[in-house]
């Protein structure tokens, strides 16, 4: 049986891409200006640390997050300020 565990995936390209459909999703449901509820029911812990031993042991979020913030460095208007 295969295990995942999201400890070792967090940040990837997988995960940018789910977390970006989000945001849009949300903005076309925010446009509606009527009530809603999401639940996620995969959230998991909710929060990574990429810099946890389980993280770095797979290097998924250096070749995914890490980079696009990288990228995003370069335009500091665009970069939010607590990350």
């Amino acid at each position: 049986m295969l295990s995942y565990l999201h400890e070792f995936h967090a940040g990837n390209h997988a995960d940018i891409l789910k977390h970006l459909a989000l945001v849009f999703i949300f903005e076309h449901l925010n446009e509606k200006g009527k009530p809603y509820t999401f639940f996620d029911t995969h959230a998991g812990a909710g929060l990574y640390r990429f810099d946890d031993e389980r993280a770095l042991k797979t290097g998924e979020s250096m070749r995914g997050i890490q980079r696009l913030l990288d990228y995003a460095s370069r335009f500091p208007d665009n970069v939010p300020s607590e990350m």
